[in-house]
């Protein structure tokens, strides 16, 4: 049986999804919340995108850190001060910068989740 991937996208209620400008160039292989620019509506993208390729192997969670931040996300800010938002792949930070469909497919690769 096939492990479930964890996956935390990590910011704040009201940020952006990346340092770049939502354009219609679509980098981030995310097109349902264009043109917000907005975390919230990006993640509820990706989540759909990655159910849609990967079922139930990967489990997508998003943590807003504007009133409550659990524990270990506190520890990792603290120590590794990483941009909002990010991605923890079960608990590891993974450095993407942004919310990214091909990125995120590209690690879930590594892990070899298909």
């Amino acid at each position: 049986m096939e492990e479930t991937v964890c996956i935390e996208v990590v910011g704040l209620k009201d940020s952006t999804c990346s340092p770049f400008p939502c354009d219609n160039t679509r980098s981030c292989g995310l097109y349902d919340c264009h043109p917000t620019g907005k975390l919230i509506p990006a993640f509820e993208a990706l989540r759909s995108e990655i159910r849609e390729q990967f079922g139930d192997r990967v489990q997508m969670t998003l943590v807003l850190i504007d009133q409550e931040m659990p524990e270990h996300i506190r520890v990792i800010i603290a120590e590794q001060y990483p941009p909002l938002p990010f991605v923890l792949i079960d608990g590891d930070l993974v450095p993407m910068g942004r919310i990214s469909l091909p990125l995120l497919q590209k690690e879930l690769e590594k892990r070899k989740i298909r």
